[in-house]
């Protein structure tokens, strides 16, 4: 089973546009959503929900009114100044370390186990899908994220499809260390910017830290030519692939609002010609062989 990650050091890159094209255009595949913080894949694929799971993540501090004394000792060990006065829990400052719990001499102190958004399977247009939503200031993303991944690969199996395309995180934290762990290759989508140069330099570190083979795709390079020729250097220097370079055009923006892929909305464009073009580059890589993990 191959697992391509499509990543980018920063949001709007366009990541999950070419990812959505990329759906379009994949065989015997799972479409797994792995920016849960900022889910926004199913916007383009309108997945149809088939099975909706609560996400459990930490423990949230709950103080029983009927076995409270009040006699503050709580109020006291909290480090967070999440109890207040009048003998609650503020669910916003309580960082969930269960010290209250422990040593409340009442055992007044619920510590029940964090709802912290909800996972989905689901089925599109293109094929099956997992995808999450972490809730409002939830934490544990990474989690998520790890667990999201374990899904898609256990719902390829059922299946028996041999692809996943997992639309990552952008950064280089814990969500996206969770999102490349075991993957095959990284698809990085650059943008040409002084910006888009660093972060592209820094998910190629965290690729290589990890062993990953790692791909490069410059979105709008003709935005800034200079700064593409910057990008196309380093890329050379790290011996990673430039595997295409896609033209800035308003088509992207348009078919978004569609709730299409570029394909869909115009197949004969030059810009769905280049996204064809870069997906067949991806896919004549040795099918992702680590002959092109470079030098970081």
């Amino acid at each position: 089973m191959k697992e391509l990650v499509i990543l980018s050091g920063k949001g709007g890159t366009g990541k999950t546009s070419i990812t959505a094209a990329f759906a379009s255009l994949a065989d015997n595949m799972v479409c797994c959503d792995a920016d849960v913080d900022a889910a926004d894949l199913h916007l383009i694929l309108k997945p149809d929900f088939k099975k909706v799971h609560d996400f459990k993540a930490g423990h949230r501090a709950i103080i029983d009114p009927e076995k409270c004394t009040q006699c503050g000792q709580c109020i006291d060990l909290c480090r967070f100044d999440a109890v207040k006065d009048i003998f609650e829990i503020d669910s916003i400052e309580c960082e969930g370390c269960g010290v209250c719990v422990d040593l409340c001499l009442e055992k007044a102190i619920d510590f029940s186990e964090n709802i912290c958004g909800q996972w989905y399977i689901s089925s599109t247009r293109f094929g099956p899908m997992v995808h999450a939503r972490l809730g409002i200031a939830q934490e544990n993303s990474g989690k998520l994220v790890s667990h999201v991944r374990q899904k898609a690969k256990a719902l390829a199996e059922k299946k028996k499809l041999n692809f996943i395309l997992t639309d990552g995180p952008p950064g280089i934290g814990c969500p996206v260390i969770a999102s490349i762990g075991q993957a095959t290759a990284i698809l990085i989508i650059a943008e040409p910017t002084v910006s888009g140069l660093h972060d592209m330099e820094r998910v190629a570190q965290l690729s290589r830290h990890f062993n990953i083979p790692a791909m490069v795709c410059i979105n709008k390079y003709d935005l800034n030519v200079d700064q593409t020729t910057n990008i196309e250097k380093f890329a050379e220097s790290a011996n990673i692939a430039v595997v295409g370079k896609i033209a800035f055009d308003p088509i992207f923006t348009q078919s978004m609002i569609q709730a299409k892929t570029i394909f869909e909305y115009d197949n004969n464009s030059q810009v769905s010609k280049n996204v064809r073009q870069v997906w067949e580059n991806i896919l004549s890589r040795n099918k992702f062989n680590t002959s092109f993990i470079g030098e970081i």
